[in-house]
């Protein structure tokens, strides 16, 4: 991918922020469209893109500029949200102003392991091409592998204009991030975007290690096998436990939705009861009730049934 790379800043929302400015710079357009249920941050230009009204209501301000859009996900699912989209641009007496930029997750993990549908995202792709829109891609929890590719939008065969990466990045867990973008959107000025820790030596050579064993060890072939172990084991457990608990996923980001039972208290017993066997987990989604699988591209079979069957000894007890 012919990419320019920018070293933004040792974490994801840094890397947010820089794709935003750059694409209200590069388009002269404030607004941007962002996604129901999706996350992207902590810093205030972020945050203004993240749906979760716990994580907004911190920022003690107003958050503006953004126009939130249905992603496929629930109810939204019956409804062709992409001809919205194209109908909200196309009139001119819809009341919303034309974004500089769509900003999504092609995964939304903190938003509870939900996938966009492949088709969607290359609807998605051309939507913004027809309306001058840049895409911005944020694949800092789902990139660098963990969907099978090394960046998740390869599965849809689209190229964003920017892409965010971050968290494993650097390979083992230093602060890095980086904004990968279109040369010809490499607008700025020199200093007109810099600070002091932008790229961290240590990061750098991890980094290039982490990217080096993607390749060597086949990673993705590896990620491929992984990913079926865990749906169908996955599987087996919601059979045998309760059916109504519903399976998300790809590759090696999993998520177990607990909300068709009905007991919001039901996720943090699970959870405790896993750290005390030995096994950190954590809940997501819209009301916090799915159980989030996000297990190291380099964990054994062996491992993975390790943490598989002490989630399942959790869920009986806690059921």
């Amino acid at each position: 991918l012919d990419y320019r790379v920018q070293f933004c800043g040792p974490t994801g929302t840094n890397a947010v922020e820089a794709a935003l400015k750059i694409a209200r710079k590069v388009k002269g357009r404030r607004n941007i469209f962002a996604f129901q249920g999706g996350y992207h941050g902590m810093t205030l230009g972020a945050l203004a893109c993240t749906g979760n009204s716990y994580n907004r209501k911190g920022a003690g301000t107003a958050l503006p500029d953004v126009t939130f859009m249905p992603f496929p996900f629930g109810p939204m699912k019956e409804i062709d949200t992409i001809a919205y989209l194209d109908a909200v641009l196309s009139d001119s007496s819809s009341g919303i102003e034309k974004p500089a930029a769509v900003l999504l997750e092609t995964v939304q993990a903190e938003g509870g392991v939900v996938v966009a549908p492949t088709p969607w995202l290359k609807q998605l792709r051309s939507l913004c091409d027809k309306h001058d829109i840049l895409m911005i891609v944020d694949d800092i929890q789902v990139g660098c592998g963990r969907s099978g590719n090394f960046f998740s939008f390869e599965r849809a065969g689209i190229v964003p204009d920017i892409v965010t990466l971050s968290k494993s990045i650097s390979g083992c867990g230093l602060p890095l991030a980086v904004v990968l973008l279109k040369p010809e959107l490499d607008v700025w000025q020199p200093g007109e975007h810099n600070g002091t820790f932008r790229g961290n030596q240590l990061a750098f050579v991890s980094g290039t290690v982490g990217i080096e064993l993607f390749q060597s060890l086949n990673l993705p072939a590896q990620v491929a096998e992984k990913s079926q172990l865990l749906q169908q084991e996955l599987s087996g457990i919601i059979d045998r436990l309760d059916a109504r608990m519903e399976l998300r996923g790809l590759g090696m980001i999993w998520g177990v939705d607990l909300a068709p039972l009905g007991n919001e208290r039901l996720i943090d017993q699970i959870t405790s009861l896993c750290f005390q066997d030995g096994l950190i987990i954590e809940n997501a989604g819209r009301k916090g009730q799915v159980l989030k699988l996000l297990p190291p591209l380099t964990a054994s079979s062996d491992e993975l049934h390790i943490g598989l069957e002490i989630i399942e000894r959790a869920m009986k007890k806690a059921l």
